[in-house]
């Protein structure tokens, strides 16, 4: 029997390399991490796909910048105590739009401690961020919501397995460039291919020349589809070829791979959100490094990061290494804060106007019979 922990040498060199290192689209991904990982690529494929049919990756995908597709936010929920556990299931079972679902907490009562569960929400162009969050505050009994749009992108990966090792305030030589947010419309062609493009992989798809199969899918050629993918990629759409460990939960075999999921807050100066996103970005244990207002509720956080650990003090030593190094910076922080997460489940957000008016029609239907 294979070994399936990320912990085990084998997987963990396929990992460090397929959680976040193979940028944009890849022809032929595997080929691509086995080449990088020193591997023969019959080992990566039989791995990755023993991996995924154990639950150590939770879903192996070709990711989208859907901030490019569809208008997206960080959305806090005021919620009262008694619906918040009914408020998460129906946000992560009912809403296909809200990705992340995230019960979190503060270490003292402070700012914005009461917005207790969290989602990131997209929802596609030419529809209402803010309407989608009024059905939903109705639907679920939330008391408030603040909508936090990123204006803009410094870090965005996964890599738990090699930032294990990382020390608190090891950082790039360079400052984080900021990504804009941007819209992109795309023609039905390409929402064709992409819709294939996106799709999970089952262990079974795991194979040389993946994309074969999702061209016959796309009822196009395998050379249309490959034409049509670079396309989106040069226009900045695809983001990674990735495997996505749970790191939530602990695995079959009970091994976790983070414990504390930290999102970090820090108040700047009007005019300065650029140059602090790039410094605190640079740091090498970040998973998300975004600028998003959070308003007066949040005492004007403007820069938010989060990172994963199973060492709570360790994690609050990275956070304590920014601090340090925003101060040596000359970049003045009017505020901070540490939000942590709990329950928590994640699952990719729809981006497709389509799916958008089926949902919508369905909700109506709903509640007229409700």
């Amino acid at each position: 029997m294979l070994p399936v922990e990320h912990d085990d040498p084998i997987n963990a060199k396929i990992l460090a390399i397929s959680e976040d290192k193979i940028e944009g689209f890849v022809r032929e991904p595997f080929k691509e991490i086995a080449l990088r990982s020193g591997l023969d690529v019959d080992v990566v494929m039989t791995r990755i796909a023993a991996m995924l049919r154990a639950g150590t990756i939770r879903r192996v995908r070709q990711t989208l910048l859907a901030t490019n597709l569809a208008d997206g936010a960080l959305v806090a929920w005021k919620v009262p105590a008694d619906k918040i556990d009914n408020a998460f299931d129906w946000m992560f079972q009912r809403d296909p739009f809200s990705g992340h679902v995230v019960l979190r907490s503060t270490d003292t009562v402070t700012a914005g401690s009461e917005y207790k569960l969290w989602t990131t929400l997209k929802v596609p162009h030419g529809f209402s961020l803010q309407e989608h969050a009024e059905l939903l505050a109705q639907k679920v009994g939330a008391e408030h919501f603040r909508l936090m749009p990123a204006k803009g992108i410094f870090t965005l990966g996964v890599g738990h397995v090699r930032r294990k090792t990382i020390e608190p305030g090891s950082k790039a030589s360079e400052l984080a460039k900021m990504i804009p947010v941007q819209i992109v419309d795309l023609d039905e062609r390409e929402w064709k291919v992409l819709l294939t493009l996106k799709r999970e992989f089952t262990p079974e798809e795991i194979r040389p020349t993946p994309w074969a199969a999702r061209a016959r899918e796309a009822r196009v050629s395998l050379d249309e589809f490959y034409r049509v993918a670079d396309e989106l990629n040069a226009r900045k759409i695809i983001g990674r070829f990735s495997t996505f460990l749970e790191h939530v939960k602990p695995s079959a075999g009970g091994v976790r791979v983070t414990r504390f999921n930290a999102l970090f807050h820090w108040a700047v100066p009007p005019g300065r959100e650029i140059e602090a996103g790039g410094e605190v970005g640079r740091h090498h244990i970040l998973t998300h490094c975004y600028w998003r207002e959070a308003g007066p509720e949040f005492k004007n956080v403007n820069i938010m990061a989060v990172a994963h650990g199973t060492d709570k003090q360790l994690l609050l030593a990275h956070k304590a290494a920014m601090d340090r190094h925003l101060q040596a910076s000359g970049i003045p922080v009017s505020y901070t804060n540490v939000f942590w997460g709990g329950r928590s489940e994640i699952k990719p957000s729809e981006i497709s106007p389509q799916v958008y008016r089926d949902w919508l029609r369905d909700m109506e239907f709903e509640a007229m019979k409700g």
